[in-house]
């Protein structure tokens, strides 16, 4: 069964959904079940993927890695999502641009969670 904020990828075509309604049925696409991203939270190099989560003055500041993650055509971070009490908020990047966003919010919990189109979700 599903969780909500799930994200899964069709191992197929790569279509990538985020559960935001939980269901009994299975996620399918092209014919076959999709995959569970699971959410890495240590990586080998502790350089790359790992987000930073830095509190600023109104809100948020995320960056991907201590290092900052490569923005190639062929290697990037597709989004930065900050769940804050609850409340999802995301940045899409592209190529080119720098791997971190900012997020105007207050909030008393929060977790940071991004998506590397070749390593997959990371969380912090």
């Amino acid at each position: 069964m599903t969780q909500k904020n799930e994200v899964y990828k069709c191992a197929l075509c790569g279509n990538i959904v985020e559960v935001l309604h939980v269901g009994a049925g299975e996620l399918v696409c092209c014919g076959q079940g999709m995959e569970l991203m699971a959410e890495n939270t240590v990586d080998a190099a502790k350089e790359k993927h790992v987000p930073v989560i830095e509190k600023v003055a109104n809100g948020y500041k995320v960056t991907v890695g201590s290092v900052a993650h490569p923005m190639e055509e062929k290697h990037y971070i597709e989004w930065i999502e900050l769940i804050a009490d609850g409340k999802v908020y995301r940045q899409d990047l592209n190529p080119g641009d720098a791997p971190e966003a900012f997020f105007a919010v207050e909030a008393d919990q929060v977790t940071v969670r991004e998506l590397c189109n070749l390593h997959g979700v990371w969380k912090a």
